[in-house]
């Protein structure tokens, strides 16, 4: 340990106060009593957010500026409080004394934060006033505390500017393909025609869930898409199900093909689309995943999975989903069947069309892939300054 720095037990220079969260019918949104705080939920990215409830009992109480701590799942992330306020159970204040800044204590939180979630991935469900008044802290003298602090705060501060910057670059990269694709299809150019998707498809449909639901799935056979698979643009491979022999067959309705455009018609997730990868057949899809399988000659299926996901026609799917005042969107074979779509006669210009949006959608996910290595990149920066505030490197 550098020369000045010692260990001591946060309960030595904090006095910690546990969170207890009044009983719910002293709740209320109306501003009366003292505001209240019940977790993570709460939390802001370095201050809690404006309060949304508030208490006519008070029973814990935070004071402006004391650190606030998670402690219950997730456990250790920490926030600063901005006022007095009531704290729940989910949350514990740790008030610093004089000897000790609040924002080098704050800071080192932060570095402990996997020490206290728990190591080796385990993470805990709570920890207690006493687990945290035992926790074992750096302490330097004042003085060097806050220089330490001077220096991080800068430091964070030019880490949040670049990480702001990488996101909103990451963000216009997304915006840009999707203004594109939306002006290919709401400003249609000579020779589109428009038609029904029944005169254009051979199929649509929709299968089923097997009997046993979800812990009838295997390890290996036949895949089932559920609409967990299906996203704009791209099918996702994480918790593919699969069936056996006679599951398969008992889905013989709805055999996926190479080419097949999947669209989620159930759901938070309707509307959802996207073309099925080659390497997951051969496959099935359950009740919430419709089949719709252009006829080759008419339209191609490439064109007719960016139709769907653009602006201009997905919107057009939320309405026809939102019809009818149901509870729970869905779209019905019925209503895809009426659905009306602008295309190119000619699948030459179809296909053309498509490989300029193929181009326009490789480099999107290119600089989508340099944004996010960036915001990565930038929180293990964060995390490599935090270590050598607190090993005496800095």
């Amino acid at each position: 340990m550098k020369d000045g720095w010692e260990m001591k037990r946060l309960g030595d220079v904090c006095e910690v106060i546990a969170g207890q969260s009044p009983e719910g019918r002293y709740y209320n949104i109306d501003g009366q009593g003292m505001p209240f705080y019940q977790g993570k939920k709460d939390f802001g990215e370095t201050f809690v957010g404006s309060p949304t409830t508030w208490t006519t009992h008070v029973t814990k109480i935070a004071k402006m500026g004391d650190i606030l701590m998670s402690v219950r799942a997730p456990v250790g992330p920490v926030n600063f409080s901005t006022d007095e306020i009531c704290i729940g159970r989910g949350l514990a204040g740790i008030r610093c004394t004089d000897e000790l800044s609040r924002y080098f204590l704050f800071y080192q939180l932060l570095f402990l934060q996997p020490i206290i979630a728990g190591k080796e991935g385990a993470v805990f469900a709570s920890i207690n006033k006493s687990e945290i008044e035992a926790l074992p802290i750096f302490f330097v003298s004042i003085h060097e505390q806050q220089r330490i602090v001077a220096l991080l705060d800068e430091a964070f501060a030019a880490i949040a500017t670049a990480k702001a910057n990488a996101e909103k670059n990451l963000k216009n990269a997304r915006a840009l393909f999707d203004s594109y694709l939306n002006s290919v299809f709401s400003r249609r150019g000579d020779g589109w025609v428009e038609n029904k998707l029944v005169s254009l498809t051979s199929k649509i449909g929709s299968g089923a869930t097997p009997r046993g639901g979800g812990e009838s799935y295997k390890m290996e056979g036949t895949s089932l898409i559920r609409s967990l698979n299906v996203h704009d643009p791209g099918f996702r491979y994480s918790k593919l199900a699969f069936l056996d022999d006679g599951q398969a067959d008992g889905l013989s309705n709805v055999i996926v093909q190479p080419g097949d455009v999947l669209l989620n018609i159930t759901g938070a997730s309707v509307a959802r689309c996207c073309i099925v990868p080659d390497d997951v057949l051969p496959a099935r899809v359950n009740q919430h995943v419709s089949i719709i399988r252009p006829i080759a000659s008419k339209l191609d299926s490439d064109f007719l999975h960016y139709l769907l996901i653009s602006k201009y026609y997905k919107d057009q799917l939320l309405q026809t989903g939102a019809e009818g005042g149901a509870t729970r969107q869905a779209i019905t074979k019925a209503q895809i069947q009426d659905f009306t779509v602008g295309y190119p006669e000619d699948r030459g210009e179809q296909q053309s069309i498509v490989s300029k949006l193929n181009a326009l959608c490789a480099e999107t996910q290119r600089l989508e892939a340099i944004y996010q290595k960036k915001l990565v990149a930038l929180d293990a920066l964060k995390k490599s300054i935090l270590h050598q505030a607190f090993t005496g490197e800095l």
